[in-house]
């Protein structure tokens, strides 16, 4: 089944706070590989003007991930997720994610299309401080493959 487009450009709530923790993104930066010192290092990360270590840039997917759920899962939709393989992926900084930073995400449907019989989603979450500081916003394309155009 399409995916519905009167979903276009809907806004689901804010994900709950999710406190970042040093261990988790110096975990994440070792399974990518990543062994800059800046994400392992808080004496480093603080030479550098942060008050603790940063978050790796893809490091905002596995929060955007966590807010998108509310629009990936919801049945007004119709994605069906068992056709789903990850599209694309960029992300917008307007300051590194921190260990201690304390965050949502508000996520937006932001274009709904078909190509060569997918439906292609692409969604956008702004992650903010629970204050309403931003810190990035993370674009999602989703393609589910197959379903473009079925009824």
């Amino acid at each position: 089944m399409a995916l519905n487009q009167d979903y276009l450009g809907k806004v689901y709530p804010p994900s709950p706070p999710y406190q970042v923790g040093r261990e988790k993104l110096r975990e994440f930066a070792i399974a990518i590989g990543d062994m800059n010192p800046a994400y392992h290092d808080v004496a480093h990360a603080q030479a550098l003007g942060h008050p603790d270590v940063v978050a790796p840039p893809t490091f905002a997917f596995t929060l955007a991930m966590r807010a998108m759920a509310a629009a990936v899962f919801d049945p007004g939709l119709g994605l069906d997720y068992s056709r789903v393989v990850h599209g694309e992926q960029r992300f917008a900084y307007t300051r590194p994610l921190r260990a201690g930073d304390e965050v949502t995400a508000t996520t937006t449907i932001e274009n709904i299309r078909v190509a060569a019989g997918n439906d292609i989603l692409t969604t956008r979450s702004d992650i903010a401080t629970v204050d309403g500081d931003p810190i990035c916003s993370a674009w999602t394309v989703t393609v589910a493959r197959g379903t473009g155009g079925e009824s």
